[in-house]
């Protein structure tokens, strides 16, 4: 099966392609950033490839879909991932990373800083170190309000962590926001409600068009206040189909549903590709998954 092939597009698969105004993109393809919400089955992994050229690969789904991913950004034609986010190091974040750090060139990398009583001893984890150091590459620690892309109208900026300890690694997770012109994307890998509330709190400027919502569409995540605050017209839930977690959880599909959201789901429609031309988004749904 060869990775990247369309399926269903649009809105609601099978429709014409769409932005999110209803309108066509001006200009060509090669014109907008390109937002790939990778199916990784219960996992998360997104893929930015800016206008510029320059690739930035947020989280890299389960250690069985890692061969797979790896293929997939290959036959994208993806040499070098420019700017490498590890959320937190939970498996299903992490998994495929050791398989991305391995066979591509890799730019910066950011992964969040764990007090010693909460850095897992899990295989992924550990081997992700080990391929970073045979390489001899650096790790970089996110501090929040720090820009770490920024190409003309395109801007990646990380907005949490705030603490240097949460009850949950999860909270640890890296939350950054991508500007494209006038539309900006909020990817929250794990980000549970007490990172949210420190966002919200701090005055920060969450709105966006599009929210990857957090923690798979669980319960934990995407709570109201912080849904406010983001206000998006369009959101993207990673998660496995059938999945044993119940993700994404029925109070957050309701939470949308209620706000007026539009929501695309990788157990569903597979990968999604947002293209925005910094006026509008057009997306693209059924694009071959990349695990089982």
């Amino acid at each position: 099966m060869a990775f990247g092939s369309r399926g269903g597009t649009g809105m609601v698969a099978g429709s014409a392609p769409q932005s999110s105004s209803g309108a066509q993109l001006s200009g060509t393809e090669q014109d907008a950033t390109s937002v790939y919400f990778l199916d990784v089955g219960q996992g998360d992994s997104e893929l930015i490839r800016l206008k510029t050229g320059e690739n930035i690969l947020i989280d890299a789904g389960t250690p069985e879909t890692a061969q797979e991913l790896a293929d997939y950004l290959a036959d994208l034609g993806v040499s070098k991932i420019d700017c490498l986010v590890a959320t937190h190091p939970h498996a299903d974040h992490i998994g495929g990373m050791e398989q991305i750090v391995s066979r591509f060139e890799i730019g910066q990398i950011y992964m969040p800083r764990i007090p010693d009583s909460q850095i897992p001893t899990t295989a992924a984890y550990e081997k992700l170190l080990t391929a970073i150091d045979k390489k001899g590459l650096k790790i970089t620690a996110p501090k929040a309000g720090t820009v770490i892309v920024h190409n003309g109208d395109e801007k990646l900026e990380i907005l949490a962590p705030n603490s240097a300890k949460y009850d949950d690694l999860n909270s640890y997770s890296i939350v950054a926001m991508l500007t494209s012109g006038e539309k900006k994307f909020l990817f929250t890998g794990d980000a549970e409600s007490d990172s949210e509330k420190e966002m919200v709190a701090k005055g920060y400027d969450l709105r966006c068009d599009v929210l990857k919502c957090g923690h798979h569409g669980s319960s934990t995540s995407t709570s109201a206040a912080f849904l406010k605050a983001a206000n998006p017209k369009t959101a993207v839930i990673s998660c496995g189909l059938n999945n044993d977690y119940g993700h994404p959880h029925k109070e957050v599909i309701s939470r949308l549903q209620k706000a007026g959201v539009t929501i695309y789901r990788t157990d569903q429609q597979k990968t999604v590709l947002a293209q925005c031309d910094g006026k509008s988004i057009r997306f693209t749904t059924g694009l071959n998954s990349v695990g089982k």
